[in-house]
């Protein structure tokens, strides 16, 4: 279960003014999933959902990381990025 403080991280990059870059996203996505829902699983998307191959490619590798470890990460990542 996500903490308090990774709830409000959350709610935080919403409020961010720099976009970050697309590898800062796909990082922030697949540590979210890794955090909300756990190691990725299903069929890797078709050739053509590049976007959908890119975000399950990010959460696939950091597969077996734990889920506070991912919270911890996620967490630095968006005070870094609210902070630019």
């Amino acid at each position: 279960m996500p903490s308090e403080i990774f709830e409000a991280a959350v709610a935080r990059t919403k409020s961010i003014t720099k976009r970050p870059s697309n590898e800062q996203l796909l990082t922030l996505y697949a540590l979210y999933k890794q955090v909300t829902v756990g190691d990725v699983s299903g069929k890797r998307p078709g050739m053509f959902d590049l976007k959908g191959r890119a975000k399950y490619d990010a959460w696939a590798g950091i597969k077996g990381k734990s889920a506070d470890e991912a919270e911890t990460e996620y967490i630095a990542l968006v005070d870094e990025l609210a902070a630019a």
